[in-house]
């Protein structure tokens, strides 16, 4: 039996309710979007048969990531096909998955949308999407205030491990894709699937479409600093260092912009307490799934065992888990850039700070190395003494109770 994520009764909730907004489900791929709805439209074919006149009888389904050219007038004949269908039924929910492969769409549904509205035609609409910020760009310009997102993050750790049976040290290597979980006893082909399924295909069908990328072989290479060293600070200057492309500081930005667009990683601001000052500092690289950092390391003949007997490695490997943890929880419930960063000053280094309303706190990741140092936080909170600290790991609260908080 598949595992019904928390975003599922509130998405059959709404589809319940007379039609309203046009349903939005958005997040990174593998993330199971496509499965969300396809649970969402069964549990109301169940309860269409079992309580009648409350949830739509009629369903039609449709992808713009299939063979064929994929443009507005497909789009059209999708939208007659569900209102034929309910002119007979009463009502109808049209979904339509990777609507982002079709040029203009925005501007083609809200014409649609807004003829049904005048015309009180009940077509109730799922869009599904593989690259958030994109998708919530677009609706932004062209669809305010027709529209409600649900967003769905990377997997987390409770969830892998009641599907999958994962322990944390898995779910720490391998991540949260649940796709590849089948395959982590064969490490290489894991590796090789995260590498061909997951990543060439975002990075291909996603991060390109976003926005002209004049060197894609360089995002690529940025995209794989980031997995080299994700959860590490490393300055603009320094990555030029480190890439055959010149490039330069202001290119680098935009392609982690971009990745961090379709879900895969991102550079973490320094905390400053002032806003205006964050961009121009140094970024904490970040993956947003573990398990692109792990394929990292199964290609240099580094497994989950050896990663383990390996401090350095597995001190990062912990420390990018939590990371990966705060990004899924804001991109579960926010559409802003995340109000996740790092602190420092000079020797000193708070590994996450975030803001929750008022609250600000201050993490610190500790993994069996350098367990009684906690200098990084102390400063921090003297600094900003309304700061709520804590140990993760080593010494402070369990990773593994952390991470189901």
């Amino acid at each position: 039996m598949a595992i019904e994520r928390e975003a599922l009764a509130p998405l059959v909730a709404r589809l319940k309710e007379p039609r309203l907004f046009l349903q939005v489900v958005a997040g990174p791929r593998q993330v199971g979007k496509t499965t969300l709805v396809r649970q969402a439209l069964e549990r109301l074919q169940r309860d269409a048969q079992d309580k009648p006149n409350t949830a739509p009888k009629a369903q039609h389904s449709a992808s713009a990531d299939g063979p064929g050219l994929q443009g507005q007038v497909w789009l059209g004949t999708q939208w007659q096909v569900a209102r034929a269908l309910a002119a007979q039924a009463g009502s109808c929910v049209l979904v339509l998955d990777e609507i982002q492969k079709v040029s203009n769409w925005t501007e083609e549904v809200k014409r649609l949308w807004d003829e049904d509205t005048a015309t009180g035609r009940d077509v109730r609409v799922v869009i599904l999407g593989s690259a958030p910020l994109l998708i919530a760009r677009d609706l932004s310009e062209s669809m305010a205030g027709r529209f409600e997102i649900t967003r769905l993050g990377h997997w987390r750790y409770a969830e892998m491990r009641d599907a999958f049976g994962f322990s944390l040290e898995q779910f720490i290597f391998y991540g949260g894709y649940p796709g590849a979980a089948p395959l982590v006893h064969d490490e290489p082909r894991w590796a090789a699937y995260v590498s061909d399924a997951l990543i060439e295909t975002t990075i291909s069908k996603d991060v390109l479409l976003m926005a002209p990328v004049q060197k894609p072989a360089l995002l690529r290479r940025v995209f794989d600093l980031a997995c080299v060293y994700s959860g590490q600070i490393l300055s603009y200057q320094k990555m030029l260092g480190q890439l055959d492309d010149a490039g330069n500081t202001t290119t680098l930005a935009h392609y982690l912009d971009l990745l961090e667009g379709a879900g895969m990683a991102c550079g973490l601001p320094k905390y400053m307490g002032q806003v205006v000052r964050q961009r121009a500092s140094s970024p904490k690289l970040q993956v947003f799934n573990n398990a692109l950092m792990g394929c990292h390391w199964v290609a240099q003949g580094v497994g989950l065992q050896a990663a383990q007997a390996r401090p350095d490695v597995w001190g990062r490997l912990a420390e990018s888990a939590v990371g990966t943890e705060l990004l899924a929880r804001h991109l579960t419930h926010s559409s802003r850039h995340p109000l996740i960063h790092y602190w420092n000053n000079g020797q000193k280094e708070v590994d996450y700070v975030l803001r929750d309303g008022q609250t600000l706190h201050a993490l610190e990741v500790k993994s069996g190395h350098n367990v009684g140092n906690v200098s990084g936080l102390t400063a921090f909170v003297q600094q900003f003494p309304q700061a709520q600290p804590l140990v993760i790991g080593t010494g402070g609260m369990p990773l593994d109770l952390w991470l189901q908080s």
